[in-house]
């Protein structure tokens, strides 16, 4: 893989903050054997990235690691997930992933099941509501990338992708929160194309090769870390 820029040199430099914990959750649909990826682009009107097209996924919330009923990743996911950090943390990832995938599409991820779960968080209760339980089991860990320093906002994020055979409902655009214009389904050439970052194009070849060898759990994840605008790219 070539070590690639994670984000436009061009770009205005502002003091160096922590990057902050976040989950995206790429979700994968073949149409005649054709996998496509599930893309929105983000409202021109907003500070961070307007303009791009990116997948679901935001930052991490207290309640994500509060949640508390019976789905886990597989363990040999969830090892990777947790490297550098608790397993309960790792947990909160993945679900922060299907949480933001439901709020930025209006896709819920899981199973149908009616099941009480007490949470203080609003954006869960309206989740629940649908008698809806996220399935963690479904999850793949597929990359992890920190935003380089300079940047208005700065993130260290864990890619999961699920395949479409996992969304348990689809809602309306009326119930998203518009932080998305309307998501599409692209193919990964179609993805390469369209306005995204560089570190985008990579995740879009690591999920290719991912499905080349059958979206095997055991292929190592990369983790891009920035130096000097570029990628050091480690394996987790």
């Amino acid at each position: 893989m070539e070590n690639p820029f994670l984000f436009e040199s061009g770009e205005a430099k502002a003091p160096s903050t922590r990057p902050k914990d976040a989950a995206s959750l790429i979700l994968v649909r073949k149409d005649g054997g054709v996998a496509r990826v599930l893309m929105g682009e983000r409202d021109r009107r907003h500070v961070f990235l307007p303009g791009r097209f990116v997948f679901p996924g935001g930052r991490l919330d207290t309640a994500d690691q509060r949640l508390a009923f019976p789905t886990e990743l597989r363990p040999e996911v969830a090892v990777k997930v947790a490297s550098g950090i608790s397993a309960s943390r790792a947990r909160g990832l993945a679900l922060a992933a299907v949480r933001e995938t439901f709020e930025e599409t209006g896709i819920l991820i899981g199973r149908r099941r009616e099941l009480a779960v007490h949470t203080r968080s609003k954006a869960w209760r309206r989740f629940f509501a649908h008698g809806v339980v996220p399935r963690l089991e479904g999850l793949d860990f597929v990359a992890r990338a920190i935003t380089p320093p300079g940047r208005s906002r700065r993130f260290d994020a864990r890619f999961f992708m699920a395949d479409s055979s996992e969304i348990a409902l689809t809602l309306g655009d009326s119930a998203t929160s518009g932080e998305l214009l309307s998501p599409v389904w692209l193919t990964l050439a179609e993805a390469r194309r369209a306005d995204v970052l560089p570190i985008t194009r990579c995740i879009c070849d690591e999920i290719e090769a991912r499905l080349a060898d059958g979206g095997s759990s055991t292929r190592p994840v990369p983790f891009f870390i920035p130096r000097r605008g570029k990628a050091v790219i480690k394996q987790l």
